[in-house]
């Protein structure tokens, strides 16, 4: 998970969030949109932190482990379906889940 936010918000930023910004078209010609975008952008890295936080927490409950699991494994697996496979991120959200719910197992 903790990778998965590392990459996400250092590559993806890159790779799709600046040519995406840079092209200022639509919406993407106001400041502030570019400014929510790119905020949104990194509170999402930031989130991905804070549940590997709370899987990695001793004593963490193994309902919120189950529920943290099953978040990113149907994150990854929708990824999968959507992008018809095509966006490497969905292997790794799908393996961060399996593990956080192979975690939460009595």
């Amino acid at each position: 998970m903790v990778t998965t936010a590392g990459v996400h918000s250092v590559l993806g930023y890159r790779r799709l969030i600046v040519p995406l910004l840079r092209s200022g078209e639509g919406l993407l010609a106001d400041a502030l949109v570019r400014r929510i975008v790119r905020f949104a952008w990194h509170a999402t890295s930031v989130l991905m932190l804070v549940s590997a936080a709370a899987v990695s927490w001793p004593g963490t409950p193994k309902g919120l482990l189950a529920v943290i699991g099953a978040a990113w494994l149907a994150t990854g697996l929708f990824n999968a379906a959507y992008t018809r496979g095509r966006h490497i991120a969905w292997p790794v959200l799908s393996a961060a889940g399996i593990f956080a719910l192979i975690g939460g197992l009595p």
